[in-house]
């Protein structure tokens, strides 16, 4: 087996592993995926978003942030309160019956923008995502010397891979939310989850 074939397969294992993790990220893709509102285009920023990111840690940017730890605690702080304005969307969904996407008829209870324009914040506003993709996947891509492209490749391909099976397979579950009180739970499950990653990294900040 070609280095490059073994660099690309330890980007596809590395790359999953960091991604798959739980976060905001991963739950909003979840809850597009149920509700069948813009899946593709969520998951296609979700998709781009990592390849970038990837990229430019590959490409040594990893030491530029790590050089600018002020930066990462700002970017904390800001993250961690977006997070906590998205718990408290949620949290209001789930305290008023009848506002989920199953009662909104095709589930497009926000415009095309708006739904691409949160998957953008949660992305680049979640500082652990610039630590996971650009400081070590970027690291680990680079001990791999001549071949760190092809680790590259492997690692954007997980994210591909991941985010395709997360929506797509999240809309099956459609017909289990058909009433609001399934919705009601998810939304819920969404506000604990996000209120706790959001007062994370505030205090870590």
């Amino acid at each position: 087996m070609s280095t490059y074939l073994l660099a690309a397969l330890a980007g596809l294992v590395t790359g999953a592993g960091l991604i798959i993790a739980i976060g905001p990220q991963n739950i909003y893709v979840i809850r597009q995926g149920v509700s069948g509102a813009y899946v593709l285009p969520v998951i296609a920023v979700c998709v781009v978003s990592d390849i970038v990111l990837i990229s430019a840690g590959t490409a040594g940017l990893g030491a530029l942030v790590s050089a600018h730890p002020s930066a990462v605690a700002i970017a904390e702080f800001v993250g961690g309160g977006y997070l906590l304005v998205l718990a408290a969307l949620a949290a209001r969904r789930a305290l008023r019956p009848g506002s989920g996407p199953a009662h909104s008829g095709s589930g497009r209870t926000v415009g095309l923008w708006a739904a691409l324009g949160t998957a953008l914040a949660l992305t680049w506003l979640n500082p652990h995502t610039y630590l996971d993709t650009v400081l070590t996947l970027g690291s680990i891509a680079n001990s791999h010397g001549g071949a760190k492209w092809s680790f590259t490749i492997g690692a954007c391909t997980a994210s591909l891979i991941w985010f395709l099976m997360l929506g797509l397979g999240a809309r099956r579950m459609a017909p289990v939310f058909a009433s609001a009180r399934a919705w009601r739970v998810l939304d819920t499950a969404i506000a604990a989850v996000m209120a706790a990653l959001g007062v994370m990294l505030i205090a870590g900040a």
